[in-house]
Order: structure tokens, then sequence, then C-alpha cells
């Protein structure tokens, strides 16, 4: 009977409509942020027969880095790097007498869990660890060593952070993030003369920062899901 002249086979239903995901799944995304930090330590040592600083400071001022990620449904992957200027303020004698300035460039990996998603609002967690190249210099203090001007020292250290807040969908491919961020960055030294060095004990950074995220909405993406 099916071959019968004047049936009609009945209609193939067309294959639903591939939906791309949405910048908040995207299966990679690039990322910049601007912040701006509260600095934190534990204090300074000065060298053997020097008296220790006290009034400690790191101050505040704006850091910023650039990022490229990795995303699987609630979990986020990212390599950053930061650029951090810090600088130090200490007394010894007379007030603020002991002065620094420490440069940081923060190489991390990071990894995030997205907490859910409500009204295109992204709330998260997150931890990261890696390598900071910290450099001091322009160090000038009339009661603690190094005496000698115009030194500068340059190390590595392991640096780790602690982040968490939200992302905001403001457009099908582009997230804006708002959150904070701990990051300490350890023990650093300053370069040495004959009579010694300072060591900065255990720099750290709280830190509020604006970031936006964004993602190329590709068909081979919602394959990952």
């Amino acid at each position: 009977a099916a071959d019968m002249p004047g049936l009609v086979p009945p209609p193939v239903a067309a294959p639903p409509a591939q939906i791309l995901p949405s910048p908040a799944n995207a299966a990679w995304y690039l990322r910049g942020d601007l912040g701006y930090y509260w600095g934190r330590m534990d204090g300074a040592q000065s060298a053997p027969g020097f008296a220790n600083p006290s009034g400690n400071d790191l101050g505040n001022s704006i850091t910023g880095g650039v990022g490229v990620g990795l995303k699987t449904r609630w979990l986020r992957t990212d390599v950053t790097l930061d650029d951090t200027a810090m600088k130090y303020t200490g007394t010894v004698a007379t007030p603020g007498d002991t002065t620094a300035k420490v440069s940081a460039i923060t190489a991390l990996f990071n990894g995030y869990l997205d907490l859910g998603s409500w009204y295109g609002l992204t709330p998260y967690v997150g931890a990261g660890a890696g390598v900071s190249d910290l450099r001091t210099y322009d160090y000038t203090s009339t009661a603690a060593p190094p005496f000698a001007g115009g030194l500068s020292h340059t190390q590595w250290k392991f640096a780790w952070a602690l982040m968490g807040g939200v992302g905001y969908t403001v457009a099908p491919n582009i997230l804006v993030d708002l959150g904070y961020r701990y990051m300490d960055f350890g023990d650093v030294t300053t370069a040495s003369d004959a009579s010694g060095a300072m060591i900065l004990k255990n720099l750290a950074a709280h830190e509020v920062r604006v970031g936006v995220r964004w993602s190329p909405l590709q068909e081979s993406s919602a394959s990952v899901y």
C-alpha cells in the first residue's frame, strides 16, 4: 500500500535546533582583570645586629592581569598573569625612615567551582597556585642595611591565591566578573651589601577585582556538554 500512487509519506521531523552554550558554559575563554589591593605583611627582619623595623606597611594600589581558561559544566580552570607593584614603609629610628619598592609578576594556575546560575548571575569560589617573579628595588634606610644605594634583587617565589565572586552575563558571549582575591607571595629579601639585607615577611594582598570574560560561540563548543 505504501507504493500506491497518490500517497504522500509522513513528514520527517526536523532535528531540534542546536542551542549554543552561554558564556558561562563556553569551552574556552579569554579574560582581563583590573583591581585595587590592600597590602599586608607579617613584619620585617633586619640583618643581624640591627633593630627590626616597626609599623611595617605595604600600602594600597592598583593591580591587573590577563588570562586564558577552559570551562566544562560547573568547573573552570585558567592560567593568569598578573602585575602588582607594592611600596614598603617601616620605622627603625624615625617614622618612615625605611622604604622599598616591590614588583611582582605572578603566573597562576587557577581552579573554580561555579555554584549555579540565577538571572544571569553565577557565584563561584576558587583557588590558585603558581610562581611570582619578585623584584625589590629603591631600598633606602639610615638605620638598617643595605646602606648602599641603587641596589635591586630578583627572586622567584611560590605564590598562591584564594578567590570568590560572581559573574554576570551581559551579552551572549561576554561575562563581567566581580570578585575578591587573597594573594600570598611569601617572604621577600632585598639586595644585600657588606652589612646585610632586609627580609620582608610574608607579603600578601587583599584584592577587589573587576574583570571581563569573553568566549567565542562555536558549534564545536556544544559537543563538550
